[in-house]
């Protein structure tokens, strides 16, 4: 089994989708007027965060002037300015900006990442891309042990956690956990699966997400993580649903969906 850093060196090198590859590559040749004088990353974003992590935060794709620029996943953007913000508050960052992948952010008991790890043209990857990268996300689920809480952003994320969650041996509930802002469900193996609409600026400026409502969803995410930790299951000690052993290596710093656009 690879290590977590291992994973993220591969997710970096891969060129298996051509569509993605292509994209990513010309919009950090091209460039937008605001960013002339920086350097894209234009590679795919590796995922992020504390290897012991019990809070995964799972987003939908990199943006291509945001973490398809600066390297690092919701960073230099407006969704990213949202969700590094709620997660300083809630004290799983230890600040609430996240500007470069370089600029010393640190991730507490939190690890994310993404559907797909290539900023897809129009925010939108078709099903192919979207099955070339899940061996990724199913390795580094199987490495997460401690992770308690998830939560998704959008319902791409919500999708894909479930597919996964399934193809590394659990079994759902029944009925299929349905796609509710802010509704947490527990699963078979302890996880609380915790759905929030993404903080695309579609979203929050038309008022389908607000601060408050994004807020509550980590408060809760909170509250039952420090339940967790008085019924003594610790950052260690949670039921696992993988055999494989967490991997307590350095922390990194470094279309076929037809889901309406507002719910991604």
């Amino acid at each position: 089994m690879s290590t977590l850093a291992e994973i993220q060196e591969r997710i970096v090198n891969c060129v298996c989708c051509p569509r993605l590859v292509a994209h990513r590559q010309h919009v950090a040749d091209r460039k937008v007027r605001r960013f002339l004088s920086e350097s894209y990353w234009g590679k795919p974003v590796p995922s992020f965060g504390d290897p012991l992590a019990r809070l995964l935060i799972i987003g939908l794709a990199p943006a291509a002037h945001g973490a398809n620029r600066t390297g690092r996943a919701f960073t230099g953007d407006r969704s990213g300015d949202w969700l590094y913000e709620a997660l300083h508050r809630f004290g799983f960052a230890d600040q609430p900006v996240s500007s470069h992948r370089q600029d010393g952010l640190t991730l507490h008991d939190c690890f994310i990442t993404q559907v797909i790890h290539c900023a897809p043209p129009g925010n939108s990857p078709d099903r192919q891309e979207i099955t070339n990268c899940r061996p990724y996300f199913l390795n580094e689920l199987r490495l997460l042990n401690n992770v308690q809480v998830v939560i998704p952003l959008g319902r791409l994320a919500f999708d894909a956690y479930l597919h996964a969650y399934q193809q590394i041996g659990n079994i759902l509930p029944t009925p299929r956990p349905r796609f509710e802002h802010g509704k947490p469900t527990r699963l078979q193996t302890g996880h609380a699966f915790l759905p929030s609409y993404h903080p695309s600026q579609q979203n929050t400026q038309t008022k389908r997400l607000t601060r408050t409502m994004f807020h509550e969803v980590f408060a809760t995410a909170r509250k039952l993580l420090d339940e967790n930790f008085r019924k003594g299951l610790g950052p260690t000690d949670r039921p696992r649903d993988c055999s494989t052993a967490p991997q307590r290596g350095a922390q990194s710093r470094n279309r076929g969906s037809r889901t309406r656009p507002s719910e991604r």
